[in-house]
């Protein structure tokens, strides 16, 4: 599912209709008859910018044969750098019709000029996403403005139109002023015909410049200003100066209406050889959650993933058998084809629209508008367990009990019609990032000594690292980190190796070689060295300016990452010559802060950590946390020997695993407080 943002100075989202039909010409004409331009704007005599704003009317008109958008426009250019306004390019689907140009004219010391009776437009057939795997059939009309200078004003008007088969005579989107307009004159409107009138709802902004007429609603700004949502505020509160119209009464509404479409792409013919393919599953597995990995799996790495937006497909799925014999698909036409093969192996699944992007907070409060959502995924239950397939995911993604992507808000597809469903979050119990850091000093403080660095890497960056390290070999990954990593901590690398490990869900890479360790010399044969990720900086204020909604929530992205070192002390020492830097447990603004050392078997232990247990903070409790930033240990992972062992030691009697006494991948590693290590 896609959502297509048609942006000038002002932007509306709207339905992406298919394409599948023969290249249209644009076309000529004039304006509708629903459209009325809005007068232009004197410019101020003194203007610093790029360009002015005279008149900007964007109008999104309802009726019997679809959606219709009117752009029109007249600008003043103020600068060299805004001369590419001049380069024209008009983007659509033929299945909706051809745009219709209106006029394009430079005006230029009161003489208007019409560029259309010299130049036209180029009508390109575009794929200008094929690198990331999209055909969506979109045509392109480019025009160059031919002898456009700085002072001359461009008025261009054009209509476009959108008929999306998917939805049916269901219209839904946006209409919205972005964020930071140039001074000058923007009119937002919304019209229908008899019988036509949507569900509208709209942000408190919007609704102060309401003017509302027969069958149609115009908000109208001179001079706009900038916005200022509340900083570090969640996502919600930055929905502003917002217009949504649906069709759809409710999410329900929505889940009915696409349940079917789900429904009928994923029957099998007869005589399908996805059929085949599930009996060989269920013959090879016994138990439904391996029957449902193994049909996840087939999905995953034998049917590429290409975005097909073609002849409807931008919200139809194609069918399983379809998606099958051409042996790639997007996520609609994956799912269909993973509900079919669950089917048949009598495994009980659903699809769920969700958005991958995480920006579906404050959902609840939106009308039900689908293009909201952008991907979609099968949600199943076995053994009385839920679980999340994701076909577009590669091939080492197993059924999971908690999905990959962060949603907040999913729409399950269901035939009697589902609302929306709120995920319940909970802090993670093993870390996103984990850096592990084994330092082998015991050959003294003046020699090289022997490195180990692991990463661990889980959620999507770990998908992602495995993308990346599975098309390489050995020897080329080791040469890469030769080429790039020899020089500050390594002085020699002699070996790499990764491994993506489905049980943690984690790529870990592990690099050995040697290198010097950083010793300070503290005089009198002292010593001291600052561990890598051994520190945190201050947290910052959460404070806000004037205008902002003080009272908001403070916001932090749900986040845990790891350091972990282990320095095998120089042989010549001993225990009660070493201390650290004290450890510490803080919580602050929703964040754990954690450190904790050992000293055993000749080696200091470290582990670091970060967690955001409370994404969001009352402006209240994020208040009382300011005044304690003073407070805060931001001291760095220091460990000191003293030849007179006249310092404390390490530690206050914590228990730290090492690096090489622990297993890292595992779902509890003790890298928060109250997370402790089992017995191993």
């Amino acid at each position: 599912m896609a959502v297509r943002i048609s942006s000038l100075l002002l932007a509306s989202a709207l339905i992406a209709a298919s394409a599948g039909a023969q290249p249209a010409q644009v076309q000529r004409g004039p304006a509708p008859p629903w459209v009325t331009p809005s007068p232009p704007i004197a410019m101020p005599e003194t203007l610093s910018g790029p360009l002015f704003v005279r008149r900007q009317d964007l109008q999104i008109h309802l009726g019997d044969r679809g959606l219709a958008q009117y752009v029109g426009y007249r600008i003043k250019i103020l600068h060299s750098n805004t001369l590419q306004v001049g380069n024209l390019s008009i983007a659509w689907n033929p299945t909706a019709g051809a745009p219709i140009v209106h006029e394009i004219r430079v005006l230029r010391e009161g003489q208007a000029t019409d560029v259309l009776k010299n130049a036209s437009f180029e009508i390109l057939r575009r794929e200008d996403q094929l690198e990331a795997a999209r055909l969506d059939g979109t045509l392109t009309a480019v025009l160059r403005v031919p002898d456009l200078r700085v002072g001359d004003e461009l008025e261009v008007a054009l209509t476009t139109f959108g008929n999306d088969p998917a939805l049916g005579r269901n219209e839904s989107g946006l209409l919205l002023l972005t964020s930071a307009p140039a001074p000058g004159r923007y009119r937002l409107g919304l019209s229908w015909d008899q019988g036509q009138q949507p569900n509208i709802k709209m942000t408190p902004d919007m609704t102060a410049t309401m003017v509302k007429g027969e069958r149609r609603i115009d908000f109208r700004f001179d001079n706009p200003g900038a916005l200022s949502p509340p900083k570090d505020a969640p996502m919600r509160y930055q929905w502003q100066r917002v217009v949504e119209y649906s069709d759809f009464r409710d999410w329900a509404a929505v889940s009915r209406h696409f349940a079917p479409l789900y429904s009928k792409a994923a029957t099998l013919a007869p005589a399908s050889p996805v059929k085949i393919e599930a009996k060989r599953i269920a013959a090879a597995h016994a138990r439904p959650i391996d029957r449902a990995a193994a049909a996840l799996r087939l999905v995953q790495q034998d049917v590429r993933y290409i975005y097909v937006g073609l002849n409807g497909g931008n919200l139809i799925p194609a069918s399983a058998d379809e998606s099958w014999q051409r042996r790639y698909g997007d996520c609609k036409g994956k799912t269909a084809l993973l509900l079919a093969l669950l089917a048949e192996l009598g495994i009980d699944a659903e699809p769920v629209l969700v958005n991958s992007g995480g920006n579906d907070d404050g959902l609840d409060q939106r009308l039900p508008i689908p293009q909201l959502f952008d991907h979609v995924l099968v949600r199943a239950r076995i053994d009385g367990a839920t679980y999340w397939l994701d076909g577009t995911l590669p091939p080492v993604a197993p059924p999971s009990a908690r999905p990959v992507f962060p949603f907040n808000w999913v729409l399950p597809l269901t035939a009697r019609g589902s609302t929306i469903e709120k995920l319940a979050w909970q802090p993670p119990t093993a870390p996103d990032d984990l850096s592990l850091l084994e330092i082998d000093a015991r050959a003294g403080f003046d020699a090289p000594a022997r490195i180990i660095s692991t990463k661990i890497v889980r959620g999507l960056e770990g998908l992602q690292q495995h993308e990346q390290f599975s098309a390489v070999t050995p020897a080329q990954l080791l040469e890469v980190f030769r080429q790039r990593a020899i020089g500050d901590l390594w002085q020699a690398i002699d070996d790499v190796t990764w491994r993506y490990d489905q049980t943690s869900g984690a790529s870990i890479l592990t690099i050995t070689g040697t290198g010097m360790v950083n010793w300070d010399d503290d005089g009198n044969g002292a010593r001291s060295f600052a561990l890598p990720g051994g520190g945190f900086n201050p947290p910052e204020r959460r404070v806000r300016g004037p205008g902002q909604d003080k009272d908001a929530p403070f916001y932090a992205k749900p986040e845990y990452d790891c350091s972990v070192t282990t320095v095998r002390l120089p042989s010549a020492t001993q225990p009660r010559q070493w201390s650290s830097k004290p450890g510490f447990d803080t919580r602050m603004f929703g964040r754990n802060y954690y450190r904790a050392w050992e000293l055993r078997d000749g080696a200091i232990r470290m582990v670091r950590g970060s967690r955001v247990e409370q994404p969001e903070i009352s402006a209240a409790a994020a208040q009382r946390d300011n005044a304690r930033i003073a407070a805060f240990d931001n001291s760095m992972g220091w460990i000191f020997y003293d030849p007179t062992g006249q310092e404390p030691g390490v530690g206050s009697g914590e228990s730290v695993p090492a690096t090489y006494d622990f297993d890292w991948t595992a779902s509890d590693v003790p890298c928060a407080s109250g997370v402790k290590p089992d017995a191993r």
